[in-house]
């Protein structure tokens, strides 16, 4: 049951920061987005570095999973799938991961749990394209991973115009991982 409670207070955290930032996340705030009774994310989370941590380590949980379930195409698809995904129906998440990722400049141990989540992204890819013969395969990931980020950045504050495609951003990847 504890565990139960503990992830529902981490999706109410990771929503919480999404809708109204890193200053907005409290526990009482929590609490609200929960639906739970008041105290009850301090009784679990007793700090506000503890609330962080469990949104972080959700984040990674999730990230799992999608990664889990993300080798049904190619790369470049696969990875176009997931960023159109955390632009359209997971936007709180990545709208979260960036209020967590601000948060860690000043909060190291953040910035650490964070990296780890990161590395096991990029491991994943990378394992993708040393299956798929690609050369220099540790820099090709680093090189995907960068265009994924700025791309969900690029996407998420664009003020005009129009998202990209799928079909786009699948391009987009092919053509950095060298799997066109």
């Amino acid at each position: 049951m504890a565990t139960e409670r503990r992830t529902v207070i981490a999706d109410a955290a990771i929503r919480t920061l999404a809708k109204a930032g890193g200053r907005g996340l409290t526990h009482r705030a929590v609490d609200m987005e929960a639906g739970l009774p008041m105290g009850s994310t301090s009784y679990y989370l007793r700090t506000r570095a503890d609330l962080l941590r469990a949104a972080v380590d959700r984040l990674a949980a999730l990230d799992e999973a999608e990664l889990a379930t993300a080798a049904d195409g190619s790369l470049a698809a696969d990875l176009a799938r997931v960023t159109e995904q955390l632009l359209t129906s997971d936007r709180e998440r990545l709208l979260a991961r960036y209020e967590l990722a601000l948060e860690s400049v000043r909060r190291p141990e953040l910035r650490e749990a964070l990296a780890a989540g990161t590395y096991r992204v990029r491991s994943a890819i990378e394992q993708r394209l040393t299956e798929q013969g690609v050369a220099a395969p540790r820099e090709v990931a680093d090189a995907v991973l960068a265009l994924v980020d700025g791309l969900l950045f690029a996407e998420l504050t664009a003020i005009e115009g129009q998202q990209r495609t799928r079909a786009e951003l699948e391009w987009l990847l092919s053509r950095i991982a060298g799997t066109q």
